[in-house]
């Protein structure tokens, strides 16, 4: 789920629906945004300077760009142009940066404004599982991950 303004948008695995909601009393709004080829949302986030949502699609690992105001959208990564090819878990926004979670230990960094691929943190070995990740106000990123540098099973968070 995300807020853009008075709406909550939400997305729901195995559908292509994005649902919207009231955000002063949750109560579900008539209309829903319907994205064709969309097929197991995981996670959506909203940018406010632009306001468009992004969504991650985890079967067919692309992420989504809809407009929260006329609801056009466009499988927005990766395009067919590119072979930036990756798998997608979760999502974090800034003002200009969409941070991509990747299941096999990354974090890559895209622009908003061009889709060009900024940067790349590949985790170290013992990180089995990365959860979520976000870019912080000071150029550093935390992640939530299954795997320490212990032996056994343990969950942690680094920066």
């Amino acid at each position: 789920m995300t807020q853009l303004g008075g709406i909550v948008f939400g997305v729901y695995a195995g559908s292509s629906d994005i649902r919207m909601h009231a955000a002063d009393t949750l109560g579900p709004l008539e209309e829903c945004i319907q994205v064709e080829g969309m097929r197991d949302p995981r996670n959506i986030v909203a940018c406010l300077r632009d306001r468009q949502l992004y969504v991650a699609d985890w079967r067919i690992d692309c992420i989504w760009r809809v407009s929260a105001d006329d609801h056009s959208y466009v499988k927005w990564l990766p395009t067919e142009s590119t072979t930036d090819k990756f798998d997608v878990e979760s999502l974090s926004l800034t003002s200009t940066h969409l941070l991509v979670t990747s299941r096999r230990r990354s974090l890559r960094q895209y622009s908003t404004t061009d889709r060009q691929l900024m940067l790349v943190i590949q985790l170290p070995d013992y990180v089995k599982y990365v959860w979520h990740a976000v870019e912080t106000a000071r150029d550093t990123y935390v992640a939530g991950h299954e795997g320490t540098s212990y032996p056994h099973r343990q969950y942690a968070v680094s920066i």
